[in-house]
């Protein structure tokens, strides 16, 4: 069992049912180059409310950056550090570690300034963390295996996870005073995880499957946790991983065979994930419309006319491209929304992102993006105001 932190708690967040006037936007958290302090005064000038401002994480910047060890330096008493095959828990918290404690605390710090500077006081703001099954996947244990395998692991995982939010969002909260604190919950190897395909050690075999009863308890519990952190708003997002963790192909099958049935099986599980975080307890999930068949849209209403949000993953992010118009956007969303026969007075309960990682972009492309971004939610504003 994972001890909480040392503090007094945060009162309880309840969520915020109200949707405002119209959808809105904001991106899912990765930003390119290298400096915060752009990526900060973007993240806050681009999105004036309703729209939600983020806490950027900036990849490019190496190890430490990235999402898993980012995420990692929240968890109490599990340090961990990097070896050639990955991250891997350690005993005592080295130089790996202490870089991605400092890159982190250096993003709060200078959104602190640059909020400070402007004297701005942004109504809700976003941060986000790997989820509990996306951290069991890409961290290994002592041994070299990745800790999804082990059920211990897995539990002191998303225990450690729920503690460290709590002073997550303390942190943030003091940097942004008076914010509406949006938690989003990124699980892009859920599929992976759930299909028994993430790859052993070897590479030759495949990790178990985990029980879809210990996801659906873990995402609710993660769920509950947060609000108790402070967090009015939760968001789980299953936009896939862009480097899926795929396991050879055992030696009697062709690769493409194999690779074939990874890919329906995942497809089916995916499926079953989306089902199971509608039903954790959250507030909006965060889905790619790329990646949406009939019956994905099917579930959705549902869950929109039950008053959850979805975050719809709309704008492409293809480098060295500009994104198409906003009119061919829109009609993405509202083909689907009315043969489903979906009210256009729900269109509120949709915050349009990017499909995919900004950091891929250089920042003037990102800021197209977003700002596409902002003018399909404008567009589905007018729909819904008409």
């Amino acid at each position: 069992m994972i001890p909480s932190p040392q503090h007094s708690p945060s009162p309880v967040a309840e969520p915020a049912s109200a949707f405002v006037d119209s959808a809105t936007a904001t991106a899912l958290g990765p930003w390119p180059g290298t400096d915060p302090v752009e990526a900060a005064k973007v993240s806050v000038g681009i999105f004036p409310g309703p729209n939600l401002p983020f806490l950027p994480q900036l990849p490019a910047r190496g190890v430490g950056s990235d999402s898993i060890g980012r995420t990692a330096v929240l968890l109490p008493e599990l340090p961990v550090d990097v070896q050639p095959y990955g991250w891997r828990f350690v005993d005592r918290a080295g130089l790996d570690f202490r870089r991605a404690e400092s890159a982190l605390s250096t993003d709060i710090n200078v959104l602190a300034d640059v909020v400070g500077a402007g004297e701005l006081s942004p109504a809700a703001f976003k941060v986000h963390v790997a989820g509990p099954f996306s951290l069991a996947a890409s961290i290994h244990l002592h041994y070299g295996e990745r800790a999804v395998r082990d059920y211990g692991a897995r539990r002191d995982i998303g225990q450690s996870l729920a503690a460290g939010l709590q002073v997550h969002a303390l942190k943030v909260q003091s940097a942004v005073p008076g914010t509406a604190l949006t938690l989003q919950i990124d699980e892009p190897h859920i599929a992976a995880v759930l299909a028994g395909s993430i790859p052993t050690a070897s590479g030759y075999r495949t990790l178990r499957a985990i029980p879809r009863s210990e996801l659906r308890q873990t995402w609710s519990d993660l769920v509950a946790a947060a609000r108790e952190a402070g967090f009015s708003q939760i968001a789980i997002n299953l936009a896939p991983a862009e480097q899926a963790l795929a396991a050879k192909a055992p030696a009697e099958r062709s690769p493409s065979d194999a690779a074939d049935g990874a890919s329906a099986i995942e497809a089916t599980m995916w499926r079953q994930a989306l089902e199971i975080a509608l039903e954790a307890g959250i507030d909006a999930v965060a889905v790619p419309l790329n990646r949406l068949d009939g019956g994905h849209w099917e579930m959705l209403a549902g869950a929109l006319e039950s008053g959850v949000g979805v975050w719809a993953g709309t704008v492409p992010v293809s480098a060295g491209q500009a994104p198409p118009s906003y009119a061919a956007l829109v009609e993405r969303i509202m083909r689907p929304w009315r043969k489903l026969g979906l009210a256009e007075s729900g269109l509120n309960q949709l915050r349009i992102t990017e499909e995919s990682s900004l950091a891929v972009l250089t920042p003037q492309e990102a800021r197209a993006v977003l700002g596409r971004s902002l003018d399909v939610a404008q567009a589905l504003g007018d729909i819904r105001n008409a």
